[in-house]
């Protein structure tokens, strides 16, 4: 059990929030769902185009909230907060309709006449717990789906991104009522007073340690979760490359908000023929995007909180290449370069949600793709090479939640793919049209006709009926 762990199941003992006020709270959505209103589809995309105008109405308020907490550039908090989740909106709107319509599947021919559909159904009131790295987009992405598929939702954003969880609750209570979308802000207390009540489904996006109580929390009430969490994510590079592509897209993808991105490449795995090339390209490329003191750059993301900065500082040891440099005042530290790692170092026993790149080369890809597997199933694998039997070779013999070839992070982006974890890195997916399934019970419905009733399914039963039944069966599909 690590000390994170620790420290939250001493919290949830000691420290608790009114019971009664989280009851009534889930007990007014579960009446107002209960009205049928949320079914509606015309209810469905008012409200998505009502969350639409509020985040263009309230954007420069999210975009300095984004600022104060994490010191997120303009551009950065539109590409990757803001604008990326009107964009999701958008997407929403165009396919609902075809969403909610039922799905007519196959019926097989011992069941004729009669027809077959599959119908997606709002689970009830959902709870959305979000972390502080994407403070707008991990807490309103989700949403989406709860509220495409016609559900209720109480939503907890992060108590470390203050600023930004204030205007998320301003802007949901301006434009919400709490009966439908509630916002609960608070810290550990009030989550754990959230856990205990009965929810028809819970999203939770943060930590495995975490994760884990949110987990054993709805098993109380064999609540489905879907569990958005993390890992060393690496970075398996082959020398057939386009080197100065590979390297932007490298240090873009990793010092990202500071390197706090769940997705973030946690490590790279470089074959030895081109790793100096590599990192020389790399220490290039952060020059070109922060300058030569990357403290002054209005570009770079801070770390959140004093906690994180000291964990983080503590990560930096050995072969540091560039970098390693830190204000706590500031809670700044370096775009960090680190060489010649070992698996055994300290940096690779954790999730690294900072500014730090451990670099460790290999000779032969299957020693690289042992040390993956070595670890947990990470939430996301990355793969640099133009060479097609290396990408199939390592896809065919690793498992991660997703995977980009070429690429970081843009996978996130793409509405038509699922995003979510496996094994340690989380369970379940949302995203597009998967967002709205994470969201929808799957009702079977079946209708038959009064005609051609078979009346070899009847007791009494006879040898004949049992020949006439497995001679069914076997034509059954």
């Amino acid at each position: 059990m690590t000390n994170q762990t620790v420290e939250v199941l001493d919290s949830i003992t000691e420290l608790s929030a009114p019971t009664s006020q989280m009851k009534d709270i889930v007990a007014a959505q579960r009446k107002f769902f209960n009205t049928g209103r949320t079914k509606d589809l015309s209810f469905r995309i008012k409200q998505l185009r009502r969350l639409k105008t509020a985040l263009y109405r309230y954007r420069n308020e999210l975009a300095n909230s984004l600022k104060e907490d994490l010191n997120k550039s303009e551009t950065e908090s539109y590409a990757t907060e803001i604008g990326i989740t009107i964009s999701e909106i958008e997407y929403n709107l165009k396919y609902i309709r075809s969403w909610v319509k039922p799905e007519k599947v196959p019926t097989p021919l011992f069941f004729l006449p009669g027809k077959s559909h599959v119908h997606s159904e709002p689970y009830g009131v959902s709870l959305i717990i979000s972390p502080w790295n994407y403070p707008i987009k991990n807490l309103l992405s989700p949403l989406l789906g709860a509220i495409a598929a016609g559900n209720c939702a109480v939503l907890k954003p992060s108590e470390l991104a203050p600023a930004t969880s204030k205007v998320i609750n301003d802007m949901i209570s301006s434009e919400f009522d709490p009966e439908y979308l509630k916002v609960i802000e608070g810290g550990i207390p009030e989550t754990t007073e959230l856990l205990k009540q009965r929810f028809d489904y819970i999203l939770f996006t943060g930590g495995t340690e975490v994760g884990r109580i949110v987990y054993q929390a709805a098993a109380k009430h064999l609540t489905p979760v879907t569990l958005e969490l993390g890992g060393k994510s690496p970075t398996i590079v082959d020398e057939h490359i386009d080197l100065g592509v590979t390297a932007r897209r490298i240090v873009w993808g990793k010092f990202t908000n500071a390197g706090q991105t769940c997705i973030a490449p946690d490590y790279l795995l470089v074959n030895k023929k081109i790793k100096k090339a590599l990192i020389n390209k790399m220490k290039d490329t952060l020059v070109e995007f922060y300058g030569d003191d990357p403290s002054k750059s209005p570009d770079l993301g801070r770390i959140v909180t004093d906690k994180h900065f000291d964990r983080v500082k503590g990560l930096i040891d050995g072969d540091v290449v560039v970098g390693g440099q830190s204000n706590a005042a500031d809670r700044y530290i370096a775009p960090t370069l680190i060489d010649n790692i070992k698996p055994e170092d300290r940096i690779m026993q954790e999730e690294i949600f900072g500014p730090l790149l451990p670099i460790i080369e290999y000779d032969n890809l299957d020693d690289a793709i042992a040390l993956v597997n070595n670890g947990e199933k990470p939430l996301a694998l990355y793969i640099f090479s133009n060479n097609p039997r290396i990408r199939k070779q390592i896809l065919d013999n690793t498992s991660s939640g997703g995977v980009c070839i070429n690429e970081v992070l843009m996978h996130i982006g793409n509405p038509y793919l699922p995003f979510g974890g496996v094994g340690n890195s989380g369970t379940g997916a949302y995203n597009g049209k998967i967002g709205f399934d994470t969201f929808s019970h799957k009702r079977s419905v079946m209708t038959r006709s009064f005609l051609f009733d078979v009346k070899q399914k009847y007791a009494p039963f006879t040898p004949a009926k049992l020949n006439f039944i497995k001679f069914a069966l076997k034509r059954l599909f």
